[in-house]
């Protein structure tokens, strides 16, 4: 199916608000505010305060991770009824580390339009403003919050060449600076604490270096890490030996040949290749 956003069907928006300024949201973001019938919201008391600020009135439907599929219907029967709709959280781009993607695939497998507007969003100021590569880099997000799973993702991301750039909450961000540097090294990076707000800062440094003079732990931040840059000698029978005993621990061929593949940054098809021709 091809969509076409242009053909005057009802459409379904994604519209970031401000992360912080409220000076930080497009014009274009501002008419589709006024252009919707309805917008389904993360919370309505924020976006309540967004609107009275930009002097739009318009009903707000609550949608969040914990009822948005309670929404389907609802969205589904104002698309039918040629609506347009949107959809927006407290901060930011819908989905990126938000709600809305439930709601998201329902109206695409739907046949309805659905448009995300370019705007405000934490994790390419921060990328920009870190001095790290930012050129190639991976968007990881917010890490489990529990520490055992959290340096499991640690351990997985390891290999990984390109800048890394993840999301933490203030009550986290020691304990997960603290994993990265045993787990990752002791890696440049830059962080990023209130962007866009009055108090903004960026810290930049080595990990031990920056936890030693300390962060203001207030805020949402933002943590760039640089890739690993280290040149790693891979011993072929290391990894297809780790291969056999997860194998031997009832991970299936493809399924082991994949996680080694991903942990050591190797392709995929090179290692099948070699493991069976090992065999």
């Amino acid at each position: 199916m091809i969509q076409k956003s242009y053909d005057n069907s009802p459409t379904v928006y994604l519209i970031p608000t401000p992360i912080g300024n409220m000076e930080d949201i497009t014009l274009r973001a501002i008419n589709i505010l006024k252009k919707v019938e309805v917008l389904f919201t993360e919370d309505t008391r924020v976006t309540g305060l967004l609107l009275n600020n930009l002097n739009i009135k318009k009903k707000l439907i609550s949608s969040h991770k914990y009822n948005e599929e309670t929404n389907f219907e609802k969205i589904l029967k104002y698309l039918n009824d040629g609506h347009d709709v949107g959809i927006v959280t407290d901060r930011g781009t819908p989905i990126i580390s938000d709600p809305g993607y439930g709601l998201t695939k329902f109206v695409i497998a739907n046949g309805f339009n659905l448009v995300c507007l370019p705007g405000a969003t934490a994790l390419i100021p921060a990328l920009a403003a870190s001095g790290l590569p930012a050129d190639k880099f991976l968007f990881y997000g917010f890490l489990d919050s529990r520490q055992s799973k959290r340096r499991k993702e640690l351990e997985n991301l390891k290999m990984i060449k390109e800048t890394i750039i993840f999301y933490e909450s203030p009550h986290r961000i020691e304990e997960t600076l603290n994993d990265m540097g045993n787990i990752l090294g002791n890696r440049k990076i830059s962080i990023s604490r209130e962007i866009s707000k009055l108090y903004e800062e960026v810290y930049r440094g080595n990990i031990w270096e920056i936890l030693k003079q300390g962060i203001n732990i207030k805020g949402e931040f933002v943590i760039v890490v640089s890739g690993n840059n280290e040149e790693v000698i891979i011993n072929q029978n290391d990894y297809l030996n780790e291969i056999d005993v997860l194998i031997k621990d009832g991970v299936k061929t493809n399924d082991a040949i994949k996680i080694i593949s991903k942990k050591y940054n190797l392709n995929k098809s090179d290692v099948y290749k070699e493991y069976h021709e090992n065999k």
